[in-house]
């Protein structure tokens, strides 16, 4: 186990490993089964199908339960929930994102691109760029990982992101919720 620790680029492989064991158990019909029995658990199925809809791998399985649950919750309630729960998942993945992978891309990303590009964005007239298209990619049908990783490298306070992120996933919330009750 501590050889595990001191590999270079172990939160990447960890990353890929995830990745591979999502897509593998994605496929197994008895989780998927218990995903979607997340739904009958009301509120609590809902604050977990918010964590699950940041994911690009969950998401859709997110939008199913939370199309469910319209039908038989408070609309204002299920999307401030969900809203919470999807803000939680962007402040975890963020977490991981600033505090492991950014350790481990950050020495390629000089490499590669090196200081001059890293000193404009960090100036006052781009400093503020990353977090607004960030927060166009959680409103988006992107992946919220993208936007999560361009507001990491903005370097954004850990209460500001979550006030963009509740904010944003509480407007894909209410859209969720009011296609599902016209629908």
């Amino acid at each position: 186990m501590t050889l595990l620790l001191h590999w270079k680029h172990k939160n990447l492989i960890f990353s890929f490993v995830g990745l591979v064991f999502a897509v593998i158990l994605s496929q197994n019909q008895s989780f998927q089964q218990f995903i979607i029995g997340l739904g009958n658990y009301g509120y609590i199925g809902a604050f977990f199908a918010g964590m699950m809809f940041v994911s690009t791998f969950t998401i859709a399985t997110a939008a199913l339960i939370l199309f469910t649950l319209a039908k038989t919750l408070t609309p204002i309630e299920l999307i401030i929930i969900a809203a919470l729960g999807a803000a939680m998942g962007d402040l975890l993945i963020l977490r991981f994102v600033r505090e492991d992978v950014i350790k481990e891309v950050g020495p390629i990303y000089e490499q590669i691109v090196g200081s001059h590009l890293k000193k404009i964005l960090h100036t006052k007239y781009f400093a503020w760029t990353l977090p607004v298209i960030g927060t166009l990619v959680f409103i988006s049908p992107l992946p919220d990982e993208l936007g999560i990783s361009l507001m990491g490298i903005s370097e954004i306070q850990p209460s500001k992101f979550l006030v963009i992120s509740l904010l944003s996933h509480a407007c894909e919330m209410f859209f969720l919720v009011s296609a599902s009750i016209i629908l």
